[in-house]
């Protein structure tokens, strides 16, 4: 029996090549959707889940007052031996202090290779993998951290800079500074981790490695967001006990004033890989809203297939009513509609999975991920894909195997069958405006997503960011630093040079308080730092509104403020700064000049109160203002004079523009997202839509012919489906535009400078939307409206 249903269903479905092909298009699109959007949100939840004990596992993070809340992962040097020391609520407490872009080299034979790891080197103390389940394949985890100049590298890194040889014993140099002998290798880390670092130093060694380091110990005014302190909480010890430790032990280590200022919490290892406050990667609604969107395309996929199945339901009455004459019950027939739904589903499957092969190199791009579809190594997807499918197939085929199943064998063979017997329009017309109502809700936040994207990229920044080229500045040597700038502003197309710890726009970022005017307390607001030297705003092209630049010098001697300096001090002019003593980090100097404001974080914050001023030892950066017409000569020699400069360093170079586009990355990866998704959903909604035309089309057939045999036109004949649809795309606008417009407000509240959501962007939304379905129905309607009212009426 069930071998008889699949060769019908097989029959059918060859007979019906476009309605197949229109179906398993669907079902493929929204399965497909549905997989990698299951695969990403799973990657996502399983973050960090690996670990032993992980809901006794904390990091400790900060939070500032000062100047409106301010949030860091980071805690100062002292805070973890401080808790440990003082703080009885933890078995196990570590601090891990990382460095991003550091340069490893190691020696082989006579030649020196060098490396830059993006994700930098970690300095940890050896608790740390005591909390972490990060376990060693080679050497002793007790003891591979204790010595001062270990190190421990993942597999991966062993492989990649000593082949097959055994590393244990052999030794890597840090950022040309310091040796470190490997005493122990680690397996490499897990895809769903956030602790990325794969080279790990004792943390005794970076008192060895940088200077100064060994005073930042004991120093409780400074944060540094490398700087982070994870605990493991002893059994049953809540982490309400440890944030009623935290006010006397801020009181105990902190000034009066940084105390007033200063709060810890506990963030649950579970929710850092969400927390945007703290740098998470993602946050839990975005996911949540990705499932429900995927639940979405699934449901309509299902939605068109019961349109187009009721559509064909009066070419398949005859076949009906013969089955059931025959002997067919009501039970066969609809087991057989569920058999061929079944099929197609099987087809829409293997479609959908090689779409999903296609699609995940561009999803991994996107999101930053390294999603696999490979069951071996995502055992969930055998559990989701068959419940899936069942899902699918009783969605798409039970009720078109209840309509076709249940037709009066009589008036089946007659064909006068009614429109209630086939099932009315009331159902189909819901959902189908159901799925325009979502469609039109994507394309509105497309073109918000859109407009904002081009608000970032055509706002004055109060700088300039094209054709700038930032070098990194591997160290300190001021006659180097100096060496390099010169030669590089003596060659043909360069317009302008700069040494500099930062560009205007940066996420990284120095704030403090200061004194100004000879007060005897700090401002009640902080500042942002940006040391830099007499070129900085001519390079960058900053302009003066009061007093003049800071004359060449190695040391800070003078300062430079921006307007919103002057704004927060509630000074009436910038003038009135001119001549002030203003002391940062301990230095007092004049102001000299107040430049113009410029934006030196993303569109999300406003512009804060800056202080520039020369300070060679903090320069990281050299940026170069270059001819883009001459980009690709330029480059070659600027590379030659660096690494003529710095022959023992790695070089490096980033355009300045790309790295004030990695502040919107998490907005471009929306962007895409939103493309793609409101892309599909117009396209499965341009189904469901065929499917109803088709349906009026077959239920009109001799309708139309006598409209047409009593003098009626071609263009009064579409018009009877014109209505149709308009009305049914107006209807989803009236309800979509208001929805949308409380969502992607709300979006945009996220941005202290953003665009105005106007009528323009729905008129183009609706516009868009006719345009697609007339499309989508054009060629069906047109067919009914031209075909020959003598083949419609012949039968009667």
């Amino acid at each position: 029996m069930i071998r008889n249903y699949f060769k019908i269903a097989l029959r059918n479905l060859q007979r019906n090549r476009t309605y197949t092909f229109i179906n398993v298009l669907g079902l493929a699109l929204g399965i497909c959707c549905s997989l990698l959007i299951f695969t990403l949100v799973y990657y996502h939840l399983r973050f960090d889940t690996f670990h032993k004990n992980p809901d006794r596992i904390y990091r400790i993070v900060t939070e500032f007052n000062s100047d409106g809340p301010d949030f860091t992962p980071g805690v100062p040097n002292p805070l973890g031996k401080a808790f440990r020391n003082d703080v009885a609520l933890a078995d196990k407490v570590a601090r891990v202090l990382t460095f991003d872009e550091q340069l490893i080299t190691l020696r082989d034979n006579n030649q020196i290779k060098k490396f830059t790891e993006s994700e930098g080197i970690s300095f940890v103390e050896p608790e740390y993998f005591d909390i972490m389940n990060f376990p060693l394949v080679q050497g002793n985890a007790k003891q591979a951290l204790q010595n001062v100049y270990s190190v421990l590298l993942t597999e991966r890194l062993a492989k990649k800079y000593f082949s097959e040889d055994n590393p244990i014993g052999k030794t890597i140099r840090l950022d040309n500074r310091t040796e470190c002998k490997i005493t122990g290798i680690l397996k490499d880390l897990p895809k769903n981790t956030d602790r990325k670092t794969e080279i790990y130093i004792s943390y005794e060694t970076v008192k060895k490695h940088f200077d100064g380091m060994t005073k930042r110990e004991d120093r409780w005014g400074s944060t540094y967001s490398g700087m982070q302190c994870f605990i493991r909480l002893n059994p049953n010890t809540s982490p309400k006990a440890v944030s009623k430790v935290f006010p006397a032990f801020i009181q105990k280590y902190h000034s009066k004033k940084d105390a007033k200022i200063v709060q810890y919490h506990l963030q649950p290892l579970a929710d850092i890989h969400f927390d945007s406050k703290y740098d998470g990667k993602v946050e839990k609604k975005y996911l949540w809203a990705i499932g429900c969107i995927g639940v979405f395309l699934i449901i309509t996929a299902c939605v068109n297939f019961v349109n187009l199945a009721t559509a064909q339901a009066l070419k398949r009455s005859k076949e009906i009513g013969i089955r059931k004459v025959l002997g067919s019950v009501r039970t066969q027939l609809f087991w057989q509609f569920i058999a061929e739904t079944g099929f197609v589903t099987v087809l829409a499957f293997l479609v959908a999975y090689l779409m999903a092969l296609l699609a995940l190199p561009s999803v991994n791009d996107w999101f930053g991920t390294q999603l696999t579809l490979n069951l071996v190594e995502n055992p969930q997807l055998l559990i989701f894909i068959p419940l899936l499918a069942i899902t699918v197939v009783f969605l798409s085929g039970s009720y078109p195997g209840l309509i076709l199943s249940g037709f009066q064998p009589i008036l089946a063979l007659k064909g006068k069958l009614t429109q209630q017997q086939i099932g009315g329009f009331s159902l189909r017309r819901t959902l189908v405006v159901a799925q325009f109502t979502i469609s039109q809700m994507l394309i509105i936040g497309t073109i918000v997503v859109a407009s904002q994207m081009l608000y970032f990229k055509q706002t004055n920044l109060g700088f300039s960011k094209d054709a700038i080229v930032m070098l990194s500045i591997p160290s300190e040597d001021v006659v180097k630093m100096n060496s390099l700038r010169n030669r590089l502003s003596q060659i043909a197309g360069i317009q302008n040079a700069s040494l500099c710890f930062e560009a205007p726009a940066s996420e990284n970022n120095n704030e403090t308080d200061f004194n100004y005017d000879n007060r005897p307390e700090a401002e009640h607001v902080s500042v942002y730092t940006r040391p830099a030297d007499s070129q900085y705003l001519s390079t960058f092209d900053i302009k003066l509104v009061a007093g003049r630049n800071i004359y060449p010098s190695d040391t800070t001697r003078e300062y430079l403020v921006n307007e919103t300096f002057i704004k927060r001090l509630n000074l009436k002019s910038p003038q009135e700064a001119i001549g002030k003593n203003l002391e940062l980090w301990g230095k007092t100097a004049r102001i000299v000049g107040v430049v113009n404001d410029f934006h030196n974080l993303s569109f999300h914050e406003d512009i804060k109160p800056i202080c520039i001023m020369s300070q060679a030892d903090r320069y990281n950066n050299c940026a170069v203002k270059i001819n883009v017409a001459q980009t690709k000569t330029l480059l070659p020699e600027i590379e030659k004079i660096w690494n003529e400069t710095y022959p023992d360093f790695l070089y490096q170079y980033e355009f300045l523009d790309e790295r004030i586009g990695n502040f919107y990355k998490q907005e471009d990866t929306l962007f895409n997202l939103i493309q793609v998704f409101a892309g599909i959903a117009i396209f499965i909604s341009g189904l469901g839509l065929y499917g109803l035309v088709s349906f009026m089309a077959v239920q009109k057939t001799k309708e139309i012919g006598i409209r047409k045999v009593l003098g009626a036109s071609s263009q009064q004949i579409l018009g009877l489906f014109g209505k149709e649809f308009v009305r049914l795309v107006v209807i989803a606008f009236v309800i979509s535009a208001p929805i949308a417009w409380w969502i992607m407000n709300n979006w945009l509240q996220d941005f202290k400078y953003k665009i105005t959501i106007g009528p323009g962007i729905f008129v183009i939304a609706i516009v868009c939307t006719l345009f697609i379905a007339l499309i989508t129905v054009g060629y069906r309607s047109m067919k009914a409206a031209f075909d020959n009212p003598v083949n419609s009426l012949r039968s009667e």
